[in-house]
């Protein structure tokens, strides 16, 4: 079969399935695994050349509406008759369904349900962990530095956080994504910062960007140790590899129960 990937996520999801060898086309920002680097783009995730994917002529493209802006590729498949199936995974439940469903479009469903029960074991291991902690530190995760993006209660790193045995600080705000601002970050005094800049690298994220804020010193419990720089590859996309994110932020916040 030949099978392109119009986004990372989804990419990241033939390689937990162990089938990157079926993929003969990924977008210009998939970047994991390192076998996937010599393959077609088919360019940004927003912007996908449809008519290089037309001529490809896959038998099956994965697309996704994890990011706003990409139901336009989908509806260029659609009005293209070009056989595709759609990923909008926004829990770990949703990634850990999407293997399953991955696999059976692609008629491997064993492939599926050995990638599901993997990924199922190792999540509840985590929580079997997280379980013991009684004392839940508050994290705060940004996404974005100016203006403050930060995820609220319907986000998968609201989920990761629990499961890590702590509580995103924004958990009460019922929304996916928030634009907040740095005086409501100080007001809720985490006790960790999760910088996980989206499509920022992290050895280019400084801590300082932080510290120089204006009330930074109206957070005693906090210090540059507590601000963690963060894989944004490892946190904001929705895909196996959350669970490579999940057990390094583990490690981080409990280091006495790693």
């Amino acid at each position: 079969m030949k099978v392109l990937s119009l986004c990372p996520s989804n990419t990241e999801v033939m390689a937990y399935l162990g089938l990157t060898h079926l993929l003969a086309g990924v977008d210009d920002y998939s970047d994991w695994p390192e076998s996937i680097n010599k393959l077609p783009r088919l360019g940004p995730d927003l912007s996908i050349n449809i008519d290089l994917v037309e001529e490809l002529k896959p038998d099956l493209v994965l697309a996704s509406l994890s990011v706003p802006g990409m139901e336009k590729n989908v509806e260029e498949l659609q009005k293209r008759n070009i056989p595709h199936i759609v990923l909008n995974p926004q829990s770990l439940s949703d990634i850990e369904q999407d293997l399953i469903i991955t696999a059976q479009a692609l008629n491997l469903p064993e492939h599926g349900e050995i990638a599901a029960k993997q990924f199922r074991a190792r999540l509840d291991t985590i929580v079997k962990k997280s379980s013991q902690i009684e004392e839940k530190p508050l994290l705060y995760w940004e996404w974005w530095p100016k203006p403050i993006f930060t995820p609220g209660k319907i986000n998968w790193l609201t989920e990761i956080s629990a499961s890590a045995g702590a509580k995103n600080v924004f958990e009460d705000v019922d929304l996916a994504s928030i634009q907040t601002d740095w005086d409501d970050v100080v007001r809720r005094q985490p006790d960790y910062i999760c910088l996980a800049w989206v499509g920022v690298r992290k050895d280019k994220v400084n801590r300082s960007v932080v510290t120089k804020r204006p009330g930074w010193e109206l957070m005693p419990g906090m210090s540059e140790e507590k601000i963690l720089i963060l894989e944004e590859e490892l946190y904001c996309r929705p895909s196996p590899r959350l669970l490579d994110g999940l057990e390094k932020l583990f490690r981080l916040i409990h280091p006495k129960l790693s």
